[in-house]
């Protein structure tokens, strides 16, 4: 039986990844803030960071011998598909819970052509960038699955874009909803809400 249509406001998610987990802030087309959580992007139990612990050079990481690179696939292989199977529930969450329907998502960026074999990734320069990379392509996987679009953004500038976009308010704007929420309302929180700000503007700018 088709799911009953979902009614009230549009809803963009700006999305702070971390190793296995993410900070998700959700707000209207007029840049409310209506709730923000944290998600677990993998199961209990798999290493976070497959390639940077378990595959990379530093044996204070590892919990074991050093993985040839077949096994390090067979590994990465594993939490990819942990990771898959976790964000699917999570966002069948947030789309059953959050007041209203979602729209987008916005995620951290990434290099268009970053390799996607494991014995490349685990070498410098790739190898502190593979694992974060994982979890950002399965968002945008599961994303895309439910019809969400899903736009990009660079951690170290979208607070400025979005400030400049709000303009000047006497007060930062990207603090305001810990006035309203309460804490916690932490960077992670000001940069995905930043997020939605700009994919918003981008949406609005271009119908």
């Amino acid at each position: 039986m088709a799911r009953p249509a979902r009614t009230g406001p549009t809803v963009r998610l700006g999305v702070a990844d971390h190793l296995g987990w993410a900070v998700v802030v959700s707000a209207t087309s007029d840049l409310v803030v209506i709730e923000r959580r944290r998600i677990e992007l993998v199961e209990a139990g798999l290493p976070a960071a497959p390639v940077h612990h378990e595959g990379g050079p530093h044996e204070m990481h590892r919990t074991g011998d050093p993985l040839s690179d077949d096994e390090l696939a067979t590994l990465v292989g594993r939490v990819r598909a942990s990771a898959a199977s976790t964000i699917a529930r999570e966002f069948d969450r947030l789309a059953s819970e959050v007041p209203g329907t979602i729209a987008s998502v916005s995620l951290r960026s990434w290099p268009p052509e970053f390799p996607a074999n494991v014995a490349d990734q685990r070498r410098a320069p790739h190898e502190s960038q593979a694992d974060p990379i994982m979890y950002r392509q399965e968002l945008a996987a599961a994303a895309a699955r439910r019809g969400w679009a899903v736009a990009r953004y660079d951690a170290r500038s979208v607070e400025g874009e979005a400030r400049g976009i709000l303009g000047d308010t006497g007060t930062d704007p990207l603090q305001h909803p810990r006035t309203v929420l309460g804490t916690p309302w932490t960077k992670d929180h000001r940069i995905a809400f930043a997020a939605v700000i700009v994919a918003e503007r981008s949406t609005s700018s271009h119908p």
